[in-house]
């Protein structure tokens, strides 16, 4: 019966939280393209909100302004460096 108890019983990890990338300082706006880009994948992705490990109203505002700074060219749709590199190495 121990066993079987013992089985069920999750094991206590001390882990330490990760602080949040954005703190209540910052703001988030289309024109801070530096807090904007580490929200970015290496394709152009938006990243999700596991991923960046922000609320839903901090994902919300994030993902607004990335696509206004896209808008106003800011930033990139598509971040396509590594393609270009291979193009002009096969030429």
């Amino acid at each position: 019966i121990d066993k079987f108890k013992r089985f069920f019983l999750k094991s206590k990890r001390s882990f330490r939280r990760r602080l949040p990338p954005i703190q209540s300082g910052d703001r988030i706006d289309y024109r801070n393209t530096s807090l904007i880009s580490q929200f970015i994948s290496e394709q152009g992705k938006i990243l999700s909100r596991r991923v960046n490990r922000l609320t839903l109203k901090q994902q919300r505002l994030i993902t607004i302004a990335i696509k206004q700074a896209r808008i106003l060219s800011s930033l990139p749709f598509l971040n396509n460096e590594k393609q270009f590199e291979r193009s002009e190495s096969t030429t």
